[in-house]
Formats: structure tokens, sequence, C-alpha cells
């Protein structure tokens, strides 16, 4: 079986740019707005080479914010389980109102932390999807079954945690995630896993298309579809063509060898 976090990860790598950046005060506001843009790993050390964001940065970052309004901006494809719990209980611990925005995707563990805030707005075109847990162990039957347990304690705890937000019946809820279900916005509405959807935005579609992630770790990912209103004609000017002219000039003058 392919190791489809590592994968996950990989596929996503960032570079390394710490929370505080990610965090924006509005001038004259009591409000702040946080974005989580990244995937979601376990440590600072994974964070540096994956470019993810990690509890022992988040956590401190958030409860060092004085707002009666936080916005949590995502667009993330997941990650660790345990380390979207820790985030989740430090957003559910703050006094601030937390208002959750899902600019992109919301995949997998970034879901966990959609549903610790008090509300959650969807862009138009946004994707949602919950699943089981996964992981990768080495070792003998022994461990397999350990790791096996592990992951279904994981999957109740997710379980609990949507079925607590979205009020829906867990069976329900349990047979979508074992089915790796993808939700567009409308439909995340209906299943109570977002409370509104917000008003069509061209600005805010372009910067979540330009934050778009690889999702082919996921077994049900819908395929990405290219969005020609957003590609632009490249502009040359007259002295780069001029240049250009001369290097096909040279290549026609080159001998061939």
């Amino acid at each position: 079986m392919r190791n489809q976090l590592l994968r996950l990860l990989a596929e996503n790598r960032r570079p390394f740019s710490p929370v505080e950046s990610r965090i924006v005060r509005a001038a004259g506001s009591n409000e702040a707005t946080v974005y989580l843009y990244d995937a979601i790993v376990g440590d600072r050390a994974s964070a540096e080479w994956f470019g993810g964001v990690c509890p022992q940065d988040f956590v401190p970052a958030l409860a060092a914010i004085e707002a009666d309004v936080i916005h949590l901006r995502i667009n993330s494809p997941g990650g660790d389980v345990f380390a979207s719990e820790a985030i989740s209980q430090a957003l559910r611990e703050h006094p601030a109102a937390i208002v959750g925005h899902i600019d992109g995707v919301a995949a997998s563990a970034a879901t966990a932390i959609a549903c610790a805030c008090n509300e959650v707005i969807a862009a138009p075109k946004a994707m949602y999807m919950i699943h089981q847990s996964w992981t990768f162990a080495i070792g003998n039957a022994d461990d397999m079954d350990a790791t096996s347990a592990l992951l279904r304690k994981a999957d109740a705890g997710l379980l609990a945690t949507y079925a607590d937000f979205t009020g829906m019946d867990a069976a329900g809820i349990e047979a979508q995630m074992k089915a790796e279900t993808w939700f567009n916005s409308e439909e995340a509405m209906a299943a109570g896993f977002v409370t509104a959807i917000a008003e069509p935005v061209d600005k805010a579609a372009k910067q979540a298309k330009a934050s778009a992630w690889m999702l082919g770790a996921y077994a049900r990912a819908p395929a990405a579809t290219p969005d020609a209103a957003l590609t632009e004609p490249e502009v040359i000017s007259a002295e780069r063509r001029a240049r250009m002219q001369q290097r096909i000039r040279l290549l026609d003058l080159a001998p061939i060898v």
C-alpha cells in the first residue's frame, strides 16, 4: 500500500513561513484574521520541511490575539489529526467568537478545525471532504493490530466532532467518512457542516485558485478543472521581442552536430 499521507505532504510542500505572518489585525477594529492556508503537521521540524502549520507555532500565536472576533480563513488539504485536535482545542478555548471561512478546500483534518468554529461560511465554489483516518506503520502483526485500534479511536473522535457540530445522525456521517465524501458548498450546508454560503466575489475566487492543492493522494478527490477566466496573457515588451528574434536567428545559423 502506498504511503498516501507522505504523498499528500510531499506534493503540497511549500516554503516555511512563520504563523505570525498569517495573522492580520484590522486597524481600528476589534477583529483579527488568521489564515490557515497550508497542510497541518505534527511538529515544527515537519513544518520546516513540508511547509505546514504545526500546533507549537499556531496555538501560542492564536492565544496572543486580543480580539472580540477572529476570522479563521481555511484553505487546507488536511494533515495530522492529533495536531488538528490541538489547534481545535485552542480555538474552542479562545474567548473570541471564531468565524470559520472555507475559501478553497477544507479536507480531512482541516474539517475538524472548521468544526471548532462558532460558525462556518463557505465560498460558493468551496469543497469540504471527510474520510477515515490514515497512517503508516512498521512492525509485526501485533503492531498492525495496535495501529488499527488507534485509527479506529481517531475515527471515533472525528465522528463525535462532526455529529456534535452538525446535529446529524452519527451512522450517516460514519458512512460518509468510509466513502471519502466530497461536498460542494451547498451539499456541505445541507449536511450541517457549513452554516452559510458567502456571496460570490471574484477577487476571493482568484485568491483561492492561486492556493490550489494537489489532492491526488485522496481516492475520490474531484478532478481539477482549469479556469480560463483566471489566465492572463503574457505581455512581451518590444525590447524582449527583439532579443527573442535575435536568439532565433542565431539558432538558425548554428550547426547541427
